[in-house]
């Protein structure tokens, strides 16, 4: 049986984790979840851990309705879970890592910040599948379609898992409950948001998060799941090309 690793950078209570390990569980997957004790968006790929005399603390869950599966809350981002993971920290070393699903789109080049996505990179650094699940759910969303989102991923799974092991895919989903299609999207320069500096004070400064100015270039994946697609890219936790430096 399929070994699955369920994390986010929303933290243990959020309810995209919760429906994600749920639909992964009924497709018959051995799901475990792990994720952080608390909000850790932004984390990237981190293994920066909170740590008690070198020892990453971390604690049993019992989440409702998920009774049946095992779940931890660890004192650290999801990069750093998936690393454990891959180490034996959960038992076995998974065969898949499913991040998500994420508050918020993680589209175009910023993804580089995304804890989603970086669990799911650190997985397949580590010799898993890895895929990152997001729910564009805008500002101001009036409902979360999470378990249309969680639908999505687990029929992605087995396009996925005819890739070699180690493959990277990032997946965003409309926030609705139909779409218009599955779309292989390249990442666009930036993202849908970005961040701004709202406030500096002698001693501190506060970040605020706005839309952006510019409509996305057509064809890439912000701009597709604008239109109402799910979009798909592929990632590498490394990658390599020539720079063509001279000898």
């Amino acid at each position: 049986m399929t070994r699955v690793l369920v994390t986010n950078d929303d933290g243990i209570e959020a309810p995209g984790l919760h429906s994600l390990a749920r639909a992964a569980a009924a497709k018959g997957l051995e799901v475990m979840i792990a994720a952080p004790e608390r909000q850790s968006s932004g984390a990237s790929a981190s293994i920066i851990a909170g740590e008690e005399e070198g020892r990453i603390a971390m604690e049993s869950r019992t989440i409702e309705g998920l009774e049946d599966l095992r779940a931890y809350a660890v004192r650290g981002g999801p990069g750093l879970i998936a690393l454990i993971a891959a180490h034996g920290a959960f038992g076995d070393p998974f065969d898949l890592v499913l991040s998500g699903v994420n508050h918020g789109a993680n589209v175009g080049r910023a993804i580089l910040h995304s804890g989603t996505v970086g669990a799911a990179l650190t997985g397949g650094l580590n010799g898993a599948w890895g895929l990152a699940v997001s729910l564009d759910v805008g500002m101001r969303p009036e409902a979360f379609e999470w378990d249309a989102a969680s639908a999505v991923a687990v029929e992605t799974l087995p396009f996925l898992m005819s890739l070699e092991r180690g493959s990277v895919v990032n997946l965003n989903v409309p926030n609705a409950r139909e779409h218009r299609g599955v779309r292989e999207a390249p990442l666009a320069p930036f993202g849908i948001v970005q961040t701004t500096l709202s406030e500096r004070g002698e001693k501190y400064i506060r970040l605020a998060v706005e839309d952006l100015p510019n409509v996305p270039e057509p064809g890439t994946d912000a701009a597709l799941l604008a239109e109402g697609y799910v979009t798909l890219t592929g990632i590498e936790p490394v990658s390599h090309r020539p720079l063509g430096y001279p000898a």
